[in-house]
């Protein structure tokens, strides 16, 4: 309980700022994905089929993994840079009696929470295009849940690194960006050469996009994937400890 106490005690300044920013931040959140969503769902991908599916219905999922990058990545990194950097309000939370754990985990909660906000209205908008294929489950709900938790461990990561905007952006475009578009969000993984294959499955994106697909459309769970993308969320979080420990932030 303690534990839980204190990283309420992190995260409550977060959680005042999304409330009395909540439609601008609403808004901000699912604009990009609905422009995918009406351009690769309605636009290129009309009358199409993968894997003997409907493309709204096999992209949908892909979409909404896609959000819980982009919204909980983008939600933390930016604020928590901010903050670290030119307020030096971060080092006031390092001053209190708290925990490191509870410190990552308080200023992580904000994204994911942006993120499972934004990824749940996509994935509604397209339970109601497309209700006899998509489905919520509770595995998809621990997937994309986990997924946002992950991408949020990632943005506390690179502001904790970053001592510039620009190298903040240069980590967005060589990293996010690709994985925007190559991480089988809008395609099928399987599709493309296995050299290819075995690098995209070593991004986290990746297995995100696979496993919200097989649990919201039906497939045969991959397990491995979970356990994958698992891995990474561990590892980003003892890594944001690390880096706090050493003072590194």
């Amino acid at each position: 309980m303690e534990f839980l106490r204190e990283v309420y005690y992190v995260m409550w300044g977060d959680l005042k700022f999304m409330r009395h920013n909540a439609l601008n931040i609403l808004i901000s959140s699912v604009m990009g994905p609905l422009l995918y969503l009406l351009a690769f769902g309605f636009g290129l991908g009309r009358g199409l089929e993968v894997d003997g599916l409907p493309y709204i219905a096999f992209i949908i999922p892909g979409i909404a993994a896609l959000t819980s990058l982009s919204a909980s990545f983008t939600a933390v990194s930016t604020r928590l840079n901010i903050q670290r950097l030119y307020y030096r309000s971060l080092d006031e939370v390092l001053m209190c009696p708290l925990g490191t754990p509870s410190v990552v985990l308080g200023k992580s909660l904000h994204g994911a929470i942006r993120g499972l906000v934004s990824s749940s209205i996509i994935f509604a908008i397209g339970v109601a295009m497309a209700p006899e294929h998509l489905h919520l489950t509770p595995l998809y709900a621990v997937t994309i849940t986990l997924s946002c938790l992950t991408f949020s461990f990632m943005g506390v990561t690179m502001a904790f690194i970053s001592n510039t905007h620009q190298s903040m952006a240069t980590f967005s475009n060589l990293v996010i960006l690709p994985m925007t578009f190559l991480c089988g969000t809008f395609f099928s993984i399987d599709s493309l050469p296995p050299a290819f294959q075995t690098a995209l499955y070593a991004l986290p994106l990746t297995h995100s996009s696979v496993a919200v697909r097989a649990s919201s459309l039906g497939w045969d769970f991959p397990w491995e994937s979970l356990a994958v993308l698992a891995c990474f969320c561990a590892a980003l979080f003892a890594l944001n400890v690390y880096l706090i420990r050493i003072k590194r932030v």
